[in-house]
């Protein structure tokens, strides 16, 4: 790591000769580096493969395919029969971390919202007020309404998992009150089937590293990837543009157009995962190499 061989002083002052994004970089990078808390975060090691939209969409139903993983996510309903959507962006990327790192934590399905999850919003640098708080709201309604199926290629067969992220979830119809983070009951209770896939399948975050790229919806994705995948290498594994495309961008129409806007996200990922060790080339795509996970096995939550 070049900030350990420089120093922070030297990498600010060259980033400063580049652009916004070595900048960023190099200050993400930093704060993970000297994080002394070393907390954890939880996200099932399936959204590394296959995740949600970063944009809102129209259609009613979400699939997205990473090698073996297939993901469907179809909106739930409200009051009136109409479709709430699907959750998307980083917003939603945020509550789901929520969820999954405190039902690992407490080894339960009830996880406890309102004040516990606001402060922890703000600890991931988002302050819940305001439009943010609208956001909130919304994709917490989407969240607990939406319906999910995994499916997971096994030789000839296919595993199939029909769940939802929520079992138990209380709603108000309409509110404006930022005060009120009563968007969902004190106390929630998740699925089972996805409650009890998340503990068979966790994957263990840094919670600094998200805290830096809590906005990123993209730069999250492929945190998460890069965190289940390098880590399970015992050599070198190169994925092409085409793979990357179809898993990362399948909404492009050209490759050349998803290679342009992939390569900030994937650099501020980079950033925060300094044992990550890549190579990425401009024709053939990116090769990933067997690197340190970002939490060492013996902190993982037991």
């Amino acid at each position: 790591m070049l900030i350990n061989n420089l120093g922070i002083n030297e990498m600010r002052r060259q980033a400063m000769l580049e652009n916004k994004l070595q900048r960023n970089c190099v200050e993400a990078a930093y704060e993970v580096l000297n994080d002394e808390e070393q907390a954890i975060g939880i996200a099932h090691a399936g959204f590394a493969m296959a995740s949600l939209p970063h944009k809102k969409i129209n259609e009613a139903i979400w699939r997205r395919e990473g090698g073996p993983i297939k993901l469907l996510v179809e909106s739930g309903l409200d009051h009136k029969n109409q479709a709430i959507g699907i959750p998307y962006g980083s917003m939603a990327r945020l509550i789901l971390l929520y969820l999954q790192t405190q039902a690992v934590r407490t080894k339960s399905r009830e996880v406890e919202l309102g004040a516990s999850m606001n402060a922890w919003l703000k600890a991931m640098g988002v302050s819940v007020g305001g439009k943010t708080y609208r956001s909130v709201r919304d994709q917490a309604n989407r969240i607990s309404r939406c319906r999910l199926t995994f499916t997971q290629l096994n030789g000839n067969a296919e595993l199939i998992t029909n769940s939802a992220f929520i079992r138990d979830a209380i709603i108000p119809v309409s509110t404006d009150n930022p005060q009120q983070m009563s968007f969902w009951r004190e106390i929630v209770r998740l699925d089972e089937g996805f409650y009890e896939s998340l503990i068979e399948h966790p994957l263990p975050l840094r919670e600094v590293a998200i805290r830096q790229i809590s906005n990123k919806s993209k730069a999250i994705d492929i945190y998460i990837w890069l965190a289940y995948r390098l880590h399970i290498l015992n050599e070198p594994l190169t994925i092409s543009w085409f793979s990357l495309k179809n898993q990362f961008g399948p909404e492009y129409k050209e490759i050349r157009f998803f290679k342009k806007d992939i390569i900030a996200p994937l650099k501020i990922a980079l950033a925060v995962y300094p044992e990550a060790n890549i190579s990425l080339d401009e024709k053939t795509g990116i090769t990933l190499y067997p690197s340190p996970p970002p939490v060492p096995e013996r902190r993982i939550i037991s």
